[in-house]
Formats: C-alpha cells, sequence, structure tokens
C-alpha cells in the first residue's frame, strides 16, 4: 500500500529519524524545578531568536495562547481579537472559562489584518460600567497569509496609542518570516509576547514556547502549572523543539513552493476555484464543482489521499509532503468524476 498524502494539516507530520535520534539522546531533569537541561536550552534558544528575554515550553498552542492572555489581563478585562483567530474559535473559550476575560470580537479583512480604525472605536472607556481593554490579539500566519510588515508596524503603533498590550498567535510565524524574507525577531519585535507552535511545519511531535519579558514570562510560568502543564522530565519532547528550530525552519519555502504548484495545477482543473494569494504560505483553498463535493474527500482517500471535504477545502502543505505527491493528487483530482 501506498504511504498516505496527508493534506488535512502540518499537524500531521512525524519525526523523522534524526529528530527521534535526538529524542532518545535528550539529557533530562526535573522541568518543574527548572533542572531540565534540554528544555531550558529550548527556552534560551526560542528566546535568543525572537529577541525575547525568556521563553516557557508547554505542551500546545492552546496552552500557550492561554497562558499568555492570563498572564496580560485579570478577570473582568478584555482582549480584542479577530472572529476567526483560533484564540476565540478553536480554544475552547478558555480564556472566558478560566480567567474571565471577555473577548472583543473584531472582522478580519480578507488579507488577516484588521481595520485599526475599527479597532480604537472598539476599545472601552475607562469606566466602571465596562471591561477594561487590556489586550489586541494578533494573528500571523492567518490562513496561511503572511501579514504585511508594514502593517505590523501600524499594530504596534495602535497598540501603544492606546495602551493596549500585544499578543501574537505565531503559530506558524516563522512560515510568516520565511515568506516575508525577514528574520523571525523582525516581526516578533512588535509584540509583547509571542506563541510559537514547534508542532506543525517545523515537524516536532509536541509543544510550543510562549516568548516574552521576564516578568510575563514569570506569570505565564504560574499559570502554565496552574492549568496543568507542568512536565517533569521533559527534555526528551524539548529535544524535538530544539531540532525542529536548529534545522527545520529555512526549509518551509520548500512548504510554500509546494502549495504554489499545488494551487496552479488545481487552477487549471475545469469547474475548480482556488483562492491562492501572493502572500501565501503552505495552505491553498478549493472550492470543488457542485456536483462533486461530495464524492471528493472520499474517491481521494481510496487512494490514500487525506484531505478534509466540503465546499471549500483546505489543503496544507509540510515536510511530509514531496513535490511528487502534490503532482499525484493533481492528477488524482483531474482523474475525479462524479
Amino acid at each position: 500500500m501506498m504511504r498516505p498524502i496527508d493534506l488535512r494539516s502540518d499537524t500531521v507530520t512525524r519525526p523523522s529519524p534524526e529528530m527521534r535520534e535526538a529524542m532518545a539522546g535528550a539529557v533530562v531533569g526535573d522541568d518543574v524545578f527548572g533542572d531540565d537541561p534540554t528544555v531550558n536550552r529550548l527556552e534560551e534558544t526560542a528566546a535568543a531568536m525572537l529577541g525575547k528575554e525568556a521563553a516557557i515550553f508547554a505542551p500546545s498552542g492552546t496552552q500557550t495562547n492561554l497562558i499568555a492572555l492570563l498572564a496580560h489581563c485579570q478577570r473582568g478585562d478584555e482582549y480584542l481579537v479577530g472572529q476567526t483567530a483560533h484564540t476565540y474559535r478553536y480554544e475552547a473559550g478558555g480564556a472566558a472559562v478560566l480567567g474571565s476575560i471577555q473577548p472583543q470580537p473584531l472582522d478580519p479583512n480578507p488579507d488577516g489584518t484588521f481595520d485599526l480604525e475599527r479597532v480604537a472605536q472598539v476599545i472601552k472607556p475607562d469606566d466602571y460600567h465596562f471591561a477594561r481593554s487590556r489586550l489586541l490579539c494578533v494573528e500571523n500566519t492567518h490562513n496561511g497569509l503572511a501579514l504585511p510588515l508594514d502593517y505590523l508596524d501600524q499594530v504596534a503603533e495602535s497598540g501603544a496609542a492606546h495602551g493596549l498590550s500585544l499578543h501574537l498567535d505565531g503559530a506558524r510565524i516563522f512560515n510568516a518570516a520565511v515568506k516575508c524574507g525577514v528574520g523571525v525577531a523582525e516581526i516578533a519585535e512588535h509584540f509583547d509576547t509571542v506563541s510559537v507552535c514547534l508542532s506543525k511545519g517545523l515537524g516536532a511531535p509536541v509543544g510550543s514556547v510562549l516568548c516574552g519579558d521576564q516578568p510575563t514570562i514569570a506569570r505565564a510560568r504560574r499559570w502554565r502549572k496552574m492549568v496543568g502543564g507542568g512536565m517533569r522530565q521533559a527534555g526528551i519532547i524539548a529535544a524535538a523543539g530544539l531540532f525542529a528550530l536548529e534545522r527545520n525552519t529555512a526549509r518551509l519555502q520548500t512548504d510554500h513552493e509546494h502549495a504554489r504548484l499545488l494551487a496552479g495545477g488545481l487552477a487549471e482543473i475545469a469547474g475548480y476555484r482556488v483562492e491562492y494569494d501572493e502572500a501565501q504560505t503552505n495552505m491553498v483553498f478549493v472550492s470543488p464543482p457542485a456536483d462533486r463535493v461530495s464524492g471528493l474527500q472520499a474517491y481521494l482517500a481510496e487512494h490514500q489521499v487525506l484531505i478534509l471535504g466540503g465546499s471549500r477545502i483546505r489543503l496544507v502543505t509540510h515536510l511530509d509532503i514531496s513535490r511528487e505527491d502534490i503532482e499525484a493528487v493533481i492528477e488524482l483530482v483531474k482523474s475525479y468524476r462524479a
């Protein structure tokens, strides 16, 4: 049986033999005591790469986003966030449930940016009738789109003008940096805290880091313990994150090239509408003809190609997808008849 071609997400990547070797050989200690040298090295490396004072390792991006919000906000505070942002839509309402932090959703533009004038309009007055507007959350990349660098300058200026702290859900910040041709610190510098996922395109099996200044990360460390994120001999998984940061960032360009190839090939198939922007990184959105929506997912699965079906399909390239895989998928989609 052929190897599955899994385009559902870049979260499906599997650790390479070299990464597994690094994990097996990791020096470990008790991270709750601060004694795991591999975790410490990962946190130091991540902070240095992003130009921040400190970092904290956690099991997931959902947790690093959560402890960031908890570190920035108190009960009754408010964070401003996009309607389609991961922190608002896909993280089980954790900030509201566990932190009593009120979200103020904003409608994003198609390119993932906010209208900053609209942001200013929804900031609450300093009045005890209202929640206190404390934090603006930005996502980069957003639906695979790298946000423009000049827009990030504007976000920083807007945050400073209105007294808002800034958090970046940078789950795929390295994709954004590669796309924009800059070092990742050039994106991170605009934000007080940045969450970075290690288990998407970077290929680690688990883990995320939150980077920021020392006081904020100290508060986040307390919150991590409270929500059950304290781990013991975590160096085994931290070693995978270190390997990912040191070896798997530059190669993201290959994933972007594969996404471009996939978009171009699908766009040539009659009836298929492809959404692909020059700011796109490793995602392609495609809408099949109406008569093929219901059957395309099952047809591809019969040929060991995994997608999430629907009328608008997200296809995600990653390190386990080759150029030959992309070409095979294009040919299979061409061959499907409802």
